[in-house]
């Protein structure tokens, strides 16, 4: 589809609005007003919205994937879904932190070093205020949202606004709000580069009372066609309520410096007027954090399509991974309809383990009609299967390293066999490949100070400006009543002065004229010394009244920070970097920092007290040995007034006190050198302690990884302990099956002897029975024989 579909909720369209009720809103409402607006058609920009929506669909819906991808917790807890390698995830959670690892601090210097009071008072003013505003608007989330977006999708954007509240709020209710938007809530023109964009345009969803008071003074009742919907999608996910909202499109056109608003439903304009912003250039927004972006275009191309198929064959590989696993078990195959063969091997499988399964085959001659009694399911086959593919999904992870340029380093993993050059090498390399997206980061932050400095300089009110920078510097008014103070002490000394200087004897009076007053022998005049201490304070009030002319006041820091134009050719807008420092490296650059300071500091004190006039050249001369390492403004400020305090005894002729402020001067520097050398040896020590910590570190690492050797082959021994006694029992159990066996074979003999013993005895009885009854016949012949003898 063309552009996000909001799903509508079942409600009624609301009544039209009236002027009743437009009287009771909190608006000032004007029906003249209202009838004078002259109305424009908002088509062609809609159109132009719609084109811009187009060209990014593309992009747009495989973001949508992507997005799920990363992290849907409806897709993550399906029980029955496909198992995957989560290396998307886990490659992103290593490019997040290491594009950006900590909050920008803004930067603000004057471009030339030629200490101008002026410009060095706005650069500071201007630096407090970016800095204030950057912790009110949350920058640190702000930034990490972006990161985000650029590290999935590459492309983040963010967009200024100036906020002035009725009620609530910071610093007179003004501040410098900083947004971030989603992907699809902001459009361009459709250009090959940033440089050829001519307008931008940023969404905002508004409800019906929103959007009343937005542009009911503007375009009366317009704003009540724009289609207000639940946006379900959002709502699914947890970013949205069931509040109807429209989506209002707010639009800057660089070409006819116009700023307009347009939603779609709302064939007028709802607003559109000259822009509220005097901004370099023009835009309310930076240029977006981008990634990679297809050629002659701005449609960014996110890295996952880099290594999309790398991904998919990963996750093929573990399905089937999981699916050989699931069949690593021991299966048996044996004839069904045995008899009693059959019944003896089902009755043994029940009392087994649920581990072993044994699969009947009704047709044993089909399945090959082998004389063993079981066969056995292959599993060593399964096993090295499984092993083959686990290599094969380490080789793959591994050309996805090597695609997204993720080294051992960045990943916290490192081999102890490795030397430093080569850790030091996969850091440097995996540092370059990331370089452009932490650079975007960099720009971006800059962009948003610059942004930000020019918001606050056009739009907040003086006092606001004051009170965020906490500055000291006089008003206008305050420098010359100052200045007038001073005037009028140096006048009243002048006139004492003279005053005094008429009691003195004048230069050419005679000798032997008694002066007005005449000291002790060996004591100075005290009406003399008077007025030498009195010069000596004009001279002071001289200095402070020539310093106050030259001091820059507010008004005057205010009135050049309003000019755009000047502020652009004098001020340097920076930030200190985002990334995450390497401390060992930073402590290596403190410490050369230092070494460097200890090493000139006694010379150039050397050459300012033999020549004081050098003073200056020794000072540019320390500013340039150090302007490496980036030491902050109180030192630059420090080095700075060093310099001038020098020229300034330079000026002055050589005398007692003279000679005491050099001394006192290079009894400071002497100081400074001890401290230099003092912070010096604690590096060198904190270092030392560091260096101990590691190898301890090191050695503890070398003493579990020896404990997780000698476990892991106490576990190889214990397996094959285990596997030794496994095939003991096995034969064990044959011998004991072979031997039941033989027993059963035993009995049976043994049941047929007893039979055949059973029918002998049988067959014995059988003719003793037979004897016994042919030797009762015969008596009872015998008897009857006897019995008719005795009757004849």
């Amino acid at each position: 589809m063309a552009r996000r579909k909001l799903i509508p909720d079942e409600e009624p369209t609301p009544p039209p609005v009236v002027e009743e009720d437009l009287r009771h809103d909190d608006l000032e409402y004007d029906p003249q007003a209202v009838e004078a607006i002259e109305p424009r058609s908002s088509k062609a920009w809609l159109n132009l919205l719609q084109e811009s929506e187009d060209a990014f669909e593309s992009w747009n819906q495989h973001c949508d994937r992507i997005d799920k991808l990363y992290a849907n917790l409806e897709r993550l807890s399906k029980m029955n879904r496909d198992k995957e390698f989560q290396m998307f995830w886990s490659n992103c959670e290593v490019i997040k932190p290491s594009i950006y690892a900590k909050p920008p601090q803004p930067v603000v210097a004057p471009k030339f070093k030629d200490r101008r009071a002026v410009y060095q008072a706005a650069s500071e003013v201007a630096e407090r205020c970016a800095v204030v505003s950057f912790d009110l608007a949350g920058i640190d989330e702000l930034m990490k949202l972006i990161r985000d977006d650029l590290a999935l999708a590459d492309r983040g954007v963010a967009w200024c606004r100036y906020e002035s509240g009725r009620g609530g709020g910071f610093y007179g209710h003004e501040k410098v709000c900083i947004d971030f938007k989603n992907r699809r809530d902001f459009l361009h023109s459709i250009a090959r580069n940033w440089r050829e964009v001519t307008w931008v345009a940023a969404a905002s969803y508004l409800t019906r009372g929103e959007a009343r008071r937005r542009f009911l003074r503007h375009s009366g009742a317009v704003y009540q066609n724009a289609e207000y919907r639940v946006d379900k999608e959002a709502k699914a996910v947890g970013g949205a309520d069931n509040r109807e909202r429209a989506k209002f499109w707010e639009i800057w056109d660089k070409t006819n410096n116009r700023c307009i608003w347009v939603s779609q439903g709302c064939e007028l304009i709802l607003d559109e007027a000259d822009p509220h912003l005097e901004l370099r250039e023009f835009f309310p927004c930076p240029k977006p954090a981008y990634g990679s972006v297809q050629r002659s275009s701005l449609v960014p191309v996110p890295d996952i399509m880099q290594y999309r198929d790398q991904l998919d064959e990963l996750n093929l590989l573990t399905g089937r991974i999981h699916a050989l696993s699931d069949a690593l078990e021991v299966k048996g195959f044996y004839p069904a309809g045995g008899g009693e063969l059959a019944s003896a091997i089902e009755t043994a499988v029940k009392t087994k383990s649920s581990g072993v399964v044994m699969v009947p085959i009704s047709n044993w001659a089909a399945f090959g009609g082998s004389k063993e009694v079981i066969i056995w399911l292959p599993i060593a086959d399964i096993a090295q299967t499984i092993q083959a593919l686990v290599l094969l999904r380490k080789q793959i992870i591994e050309d996805i390293y090597q695609i997204m340029g993720i080294s051992d380093i960045m990943r916290g993993a490192t081999d102890p066999s490795e030397t430093l050059g080569a850790q030091q090498l996969k850091t440097q390399n995996g540092s370059t490949r990331i370089r452009d997206k932490q650079q975007e980061l960099v720009r971006l932050a800059r962009d948003l100070v610059e942004i930000s400095i020019e918001i606050m300089c056009s739009q907040f009110d003086p006092v606001t400006i004051i009170e965020m920078s906490q500055t000291q510097l006089p008003t206008q008014e305050m420098q010359q009543r100052k200045m007038m103070n001073l005037a009028q002490q140096i006048q009243q000394l002048q006139m004492q002065m003279q005053q005094m200087q008429q009691v003195l004897p004048p230069p050419g009076a005679q000798p032997g004229a008694p002066p007005p007053t005449t000291p002790a022998p060996g004591q100075e005049d005290p009406l003399a010394a008077q007025i030498q201490q009195m010069q000596t304070q004009i001279d002071q009030l001289m200095v402070q009244l020539e310093k106050a002319k030259t001091e820059p006041t507010i008004d005057q820091v205010l009135h050049f920070l309003s000019d755009n134009r000047a502020k652009s050719f004098v001020l340097d807008i920076e930030t200190d970097s985002t990334i995450l420092a390497d401390e060992n490296a930073e402590k290596k650059a403190r410490t050369e920092f230092v070494s460097v300071l200890g090493t000139l500091l006694p010379q150039l004190s050397q050459m300012i007290t033999a020549e004081p006039k050098t003073a200056e050249f020794c000072g540019e001369l320390l500013k340039f040995a150090t302007a490496p390492f980036r030491a902050g403004r109180s030192l630059d400020g420090a080095i700075d007034e060093l310099i001038e305090q020098m020229k300034q005894k330079a000026d002055q002729p050589k005398g007692d006190d003279q000679v005491t402020a050099q001394n006192k001067t290079l009894l400071q520097i002497e100081q400074l050198k001890q401290q230099t050398a003092k912070q010096k040896n604690d590096q060198d020590a904190a270092l030392k302690k560091d260096e101990m910590v590691q190898k301890d570190r090191h050695k503890t690492w070398e003493l579990n990884n020896q404990k997780e050797i000698e476990r892991m082959k106490l576990m190889q021994n214990q397996q094959s302990d285990v596997a030794k006694v496994q095939v003991q029992n096995q034969k064990a159990m044959e011998s004991r099956e072979a031997h039941q066996a033989h027993m059963i074979e035993k009995q049976q003999d043994m049941g047929l002897a007893r039979q055949k013993f059973d029918l002998q005895v049988g067959q014995a009885n059988l003719k003793r029975n037979d004897m016994a009854q042919r030797a009762n016949e015969r008596q009872m012949a015998l008897q009857n024989k006897q019995r008719g003898g005795l009757v004849q």
